[in-house]
């Protein structure tokens, strides 16, 4: 019997910030020329389907860094904000249950973070790996998972607002970015599987400055 993964693409924690993303039905503000406020662990629209995890037995652009097996992968040094989006969504849908604890996906997802805490919001990206119980069980079936990016892009709205207010992007230079993609997971005795996925992210990337992860939205913008 296979149980669905919690965590990946799922969730978000009470904000106490304004998290610059571009979403439909959110509220176009002018400080990163697509913020929306967002609130509530309850307000928990699916971006995509969870992973299934099983638990008794069997029932994925160039500089951008290589998600083998092991310990996660540090970010890589480039300014592009869909190219950023795009080896971001990578890392969060890739590991490696085998070699890397639930404590280890953690310290290299929060590499990835920006370092203003002003705008990062590290519960929203922390949400997206299961707790460390879940994690063990997925370890005990040595689940693992790759992921291929077919591609990022600006939603409508963050272009919408940016076209409105062009200026606004210079106060927080972040970006909202959606990918889509697929994730391939694999575990013992030859299970495994494959999924589309997609994820609204908000980049920052500064002027002579390489990019970081802000933010996960709870839903994907179109």
């Amino acid at each position: 019997m296979l149980k669905r993964l919690p965590g990946y693409g799922l969730g978000w924690a009470p904000n106490r910030r304004i998290i610059a993303i571009a979403v439909g039905l959110a509220c176009l503000l002018a400080l990163a020329a697509a913020a929306a406020i967002f609130s509530g662990r309850g307000n928990r629209t699916h971006a995509a389907p969870p992973v299934p995890a099983p638990v008794h037995g069997s029932a994925s652009p160039t500089d951008q860094p290589s998600f083998a097996s092991g310990p996660v992968a540090g970010p890589p040094r480039i300014s592009d904000p869909v190219e950023f989006a795009k080896a971001a969504a990578k890392m969060l849908w890739s590991y490696d249950t085998r070699t890397t604890s639930q404590a280890q996906q953690l310290t290299g997802m929060e590499a990835w973070m920006t370092k203003e805490s002003e705008y990062g919001d590290w519960a929203s990206v922390s949400a997206q790996i299961p707790d460390p119980v879940l994690w063990s069980r997925m370890a005990d079936q040595k689940q693992h998972a790759t992921a291929t990016i077919s591609e990022g892009h600006y939603p409508a709205a963050f272009k919408q607002a940016l076209s409105e207010d062009p200026a606004a992007i210079t106060k927080a230079y972040i970006y909202a970015v959606t990918v889509t993609g697929q994730q391939t997971i694999t575990w013992t005795k030859g299970g495994g599987g494959a999924e589309d996925r997609s994820m609204t992210l908000a980049v920052q990337c500064r002027p002579s400055a390489d990019c970081s992860l802000v933010a996960i939205a709870p839903r994907v913008a179109p």
